[in-house]
């Protein structure tokens, strides 16, 4: 029991930062229905702008990490104006949208090898010592509680933006109807380009809190992170924030325990399995509902 709990802890702190990051591909696939494939790259950027706010400038990690979230929601802003804004002006299909999704993804990874090479850099330790004992033979450290609280916190202050605020209404109604939204005085334009960059500064803080607990950065490790926020957004039902939510703490947990109880080797290829069980189950996911669409 006092393993499983262990676990469980463990599998909350890595699905909460699969859920950050699974809030910016749900966003931006509710509104424009695109995969950004390119969000893994975020993560990317703002690991490293950390990595040298803290290890060169020599600030605080709280400092840094506002940084790298105003950076990440920048390139999240000009990568919707410069890669995605033109095709949706000429009514390009959704395979182009994707494959330049790919391109841009490609090029950040390939600009930021030739900029500080491939060599993975130890992220600098963020310093919480100490530990928590919440039961006999269970303890917690404090970075993972502070993982869980921050993650809860930042989905907390969304649910506020999204339900609460003149742009999080402008968002739910370009999700529901873009056309009609405009007819109504949304600023469809502006409304698409500030949810990438809400997602992409969401992302800088997922990228934190991983390279906190993993302590490597390097120019591809947004690829496997953003693979696996991605099945969990499609996990929990892609689209819908709480189904992100739902998703990446299903997914840190699955992994968890196949990785204790299984074979740490295979946990990724359960984790898939489960996603392709899901799907065949309920192709929408957890929390999706099938939508009918007229040829």
């Amino acid at each position: 029991m006092e393993l499983f709990i262990a676990q469980l802890i463990n599998g909350l702190s890595s699905g909460s930062i699969y859920a950050l990051v699974a809030l910016g591909y749900t966003m931006v696939y509710g509104i424009v229905k695109l995969i950004n494939f390119a969000h893994g790259e975020i993560i990317m950027v703002g690991a490293y702008v950390v990595y040298f706010m803290v290890r060169y400038a020599g600030l605080p990690f709280l400092p840094a990490i506002l940084i790298s979230m105003a950076v990440c929601a920048l390139c999240g802003f000009l990568m919707e104006k410069i890669a995605y804004k033109p095709l949706r002006k000429r009514n390009a299909s959704r395979l182009s949208a994707l494959i330049t999704a790919i391109g841009v993804s490609l090029f950040l990874q390939n600009a930021f090898m030739i900029m500080f090479r491939s060599d993975p850099r130890p992220f600098p330790a963020l310093s919480v010592p100490g530990v928590i004992n919440i039961m006999n033979g269970v303890t917690v450290s404090n970075l993972t509680l502070i993982t869980i609280t921050v993650s809860l916190l930042i989905m907390g202050i969304l649910h506020l933006i999204i339900t609460k605020t003149r742009i999080g209404r402008a968002m739910r109604a370009v999700s529901e109807d873009a056309g009609a939204s405009s007819l109504m005085g949304v600023n469809v334009n502006k409304t698409i380009s500030i949810t990438f960059a809400v997602g992409s500064a969401l992302a800088a803080v997922g990228s934190a809190l991983y390279a906190s607990t993993f302590p490597l950065v390097e120019p591809f490790m947004g690829v496997n992170l953003g693979l696996k926020a991605f099945i969990a957004a499609v996990l929990g039902g892609i689209g819908l924030i709480p189904g992100a939510v739902l998703g990446g703490l299903v997914l840190g947990i699955a992994e968890s325990m196949i990785r204790t109880y299984i074979s740490s080797q295979l946990s990724d290829a359960v984790v898939f399995s489960i996603l392709i069980i899901i799907l065949f189950i309920k192709p929408s996911g957890i929390l999706g509902r099938a939508e009918r669409e007229k040829v």
